[in-house]
């Protein structure tokens, strides 16, 4: 399984692909105050194709450059977070300064942020490998390169992407061999500082009240409502779904089904089956990934196949738990199937990079295995 474990990542990533474009086919002519009946539908078929020439880009370049080009990166990123503040140049959405937009052209500099977070902490850990277990260079160095952007991330109010980095960052330095006497204070810290920023924010501590009382009439009406509506599209869907286009919570109560909440209208028109096929994908993408990591050449590559991994499966996890109320609300999109150009293109190259990753793994491999047949050496005697 290992050797086919690009194989086996990309025909999950296409299946998904193929799934958030069919279901976008189903909500996006419903949603309120679009262009045309199938705006988004069209937006993100173009968008599947940027991302594909962005995912053979990613596939082809060396890794050398990116572990050379990452400083460079980490700078640009900080500056690209950063005008998501500035007047003119950021846009706000409900309230979240998440996007920059330049003419008609606009992005969220967040979803590069996350590719760039894992580069700079891959290759920082490569460059000192030995010293991964000390608390400079192996806790206090890696934490700071993530924590900028996770904490410009937080600004923007976009928290959901900010608590998900923080996992997958998490993740990264354990398995490199952070000692845990260092990440586990650090994350109880981080854990309370969470708890007091949500605490003393209305709008989301009001989200965590409606998300443990969803029963209440109240909470259905207002900020529980999206998540009670899920609920009752997943209930209405059963074993076998009510047929593809024949769901009627994207008609208008179940708000944003064609972004963060289209996985409970898979549920509906699909049924529960469809609903755990879409969860054994990303368990093989996860599991796909980990096997590029083991067999990556160098520190380097490991860590930038294991960081990818976890930047693409916990944003899932999230979601999918936000959407069938194990979690309270937090805005994530689902990778691959909800709607949107810049999550949908660099998850895309995230997927490039680690086939690119496999197949130099593969030809080192072959070239082990199968050495030349007539090897001459030459010395001098003395």
């Amino acid at each position: 399984m290992v050797r086919h474990c690009s194989t086996i990542l990309c025909a999950a990533v296409a299946a998904l692909v193929a799934l958030g474009l069919i279901m976008l086919a189903s909500t996006s002519a419903w949603v309120k105050g679009a262009e045309a009946p199938y705006y988004f539908l069209t937006r993100q078929a173009m968008m599947v194709g940027v991302g594909l020439v962005f995912a053979l880009v990613a596939a082809k370049i060396p890794l050398n450059i990116y572990r050379k080009m990452a400083p460079l990166m980490f700078i640009a990123i900080c500056i690209l977070l950063v005008l998501c503040f500035v007047p003119g140049i950021g846009i706000s959405i409900y309230g979240s300064k998440r996007w920059i937009g330049v003419g008609g052209f606009s992005f969220q500099p967040s979803e590069f942020a996350r590719m760039v977070v894992v580069v700079c902490l891959a290759a920082w850990f490569a460059r000192w490998q030995s010293e991964v277990k000390t608390f400079f260079r192996g806790f206090i160095m890696p934490g700071a390169i993530a924590g900028i952007p996770i904490l410009l991330i937080a600004a923007e109010t976009d928290v959901g992407t900010a608590l998900s980095l923080s996992v997958a960052v998490g993740a990264l330095m354990f398995c490199v061999g952070t000692r845990l006497r260092f990440i586990v204070p650090t994350a109880l810290t981080a854990m309370a500082g969470a708890f007091f920023y949500l605490r003393n924010n209305e709008n989301r501590w009001g989200r965590i009240e409606a998300w443990l009382n969803l029963e209440d009439p109240i909470h259905q009406l207002d900020r529980g409502m999206q998540q009670w509506r899920a609920l009752l599209a997943l209930g209405n869907g059963g074993p076998w779904g009510v047929g593809l286009g024949n769901g009627v919570e994207k008609f208008g109560t179940l708000t944003f089904a064609h972004i963060d909440f289209i996985f409970p209208v898979i549920g509906e028109e699909l049924g529960l089956f469809a609903t755990l096929a879409v969860v054994l994908l990303y368990v093989l993408i996860a599991v796909a990934g980990c096997g590029i990591a083991l067999q990556a050449s160098n520190m380097f590559s490991r860590c930038v196949a294991l960081g990818l991994t976890c930047v693409i499966v916990v944003p899932a996890m999230v979601n999918i738990g936000v959407t069938t109320a194990l979690l309270p609300n937090d805005g994530l999109p689902l990778p691959f199937v909800s709607y949107g150009g810049t999550s949908l293109v660099f998850s895309l190259s995230a997927i490039g990079v680690l086939v690119g990753i496999d197949r130099r793994a593969q030809a080192g491999v072959a070239t082990k295995e199968f050495p030349l047949n007539r090897q001459t050496r030459l010395a001098v005697r003395l």
